[in-house]
């Protein structure tokens, strides 16, 4: 049996691909890999199609032992990556043999790791993807120590790239945001938005929690509930922002501000507390 047996998870680690869109008239909201490009990235090294499923890893801790032969990478923040104890580095390709434990350490700066395994995560889909959605409970339970992994047959030939940098994860974040569509609600929106805002730690996938002065509206009128996309900077009777990631609900009733431009999202996926934020209107 093609297989990984999970021996330790660390804070969380869960089981995501690249998502199920197009469920939002059902109340489902898209889910996936927080940071895309890392997940197509640990894929691509081991031979996967882009959008097989991996491990999202928080903060790391994460430990399997292979039971089968295969090619595994990290990929994220730079880590610490051990093969039966040994260093062995994250994005790149490492081959396991059956029996060999590997182990990924905490990173010094982001958040959230990648592993893919030769083959893909081959877990149950729900309504198209393999991807845990937390909001709802939808996809693969959390990880937890004793689970085995089934894994799916290989596919295509591990990435010769065996020197790739890992991506520097800043502490102060520029973000692009497109005003709208209930900027009017707030005074001199593009300014009051661009002001430096932090990182809360009651932030997650569902959403990131932004601290700083708050927003000041014109108006305090009730809102009927309206669709919500990811990347949504909605804002509650706090006028503390929210910025909704992939786990967020479909509708909300809170007006929004503006929406962050999809290239940022996978940046804001590893934006620690403590993280600055500042948005910048286009």
């Amino acid at each position: 049996m093609r297989a990984l047996d999970v021996l330790a998870t660390g804070p969380a680690a869960l089981v995501q691909d690249l998502g199920r869109p197009g469920f939002a008239h059902l109340g489902v909201p898209p889910s996936g890999a927080l940071d895309g490009p890392a997940l197509r990235l640990a894929n691509r090294l081991t031979g996967n199609a882009e959008h097989a499923a991996g491990i999202e890893v928080l903060l790391g801790g994460l430990s399997v032992r292979a039971r089968v032969s295969c090619t595994v990478a990290v990929t994220g923040p730079p880590v610490r990556v051990t093969r039966d104890e040994r260093e062995i580095g994250s994005h790149a390709p490492v081959h396991l043999a059956p029996g060999q434990t590997l182990t990924i350490g905490t990173p010094a700066t982001g958040l959230r790791c990648y592993l893919a395994v030769s083959g893909g995560v081959d877990a149950e889909p729900e309504m198209g993807s393999r991807s845990r959605d937390v909001l709802s409970g939808i996809g693969p339970p959390p990880l937890k120590p004793g689970d085995v992994l089934r894994l799916g047959e290989r596919q295509g030939i591990p990435s010769g790239e065996d020197a790739l940098a890992a991506p520097r994860i800043p502490p102060d974040l520029v973000v692009p945001v497109w005003l709208g569509p209930r900027d009017d609600w707030f005074t001199d929106p593009a300014t009051q938005l661009a002001r430096t805002w932090t990182v809360t730690p009651e932030s997650n996938r569902v959403g990131l929690r932004l601290d700083g002065e708050p927003l000041r509206r014109t108006k305090n009128d009730e809102l009927p509930s309206e669709g919500l996309l990811t990347g949504a900077i909605q804002v509650p009777p706090n006028g503390l922002p929210v910025v909704f990631l992939a786990d967020h609900p479909t509708t909300g009733g809170y007006p929004v501000i503006g929406v962050v431009a999809p290239s940022a999202l996978p940046a804001l996926a590893q934006a620690r507390p403590g993280t600055s934020v500042r948005f910048r209107p286009q």
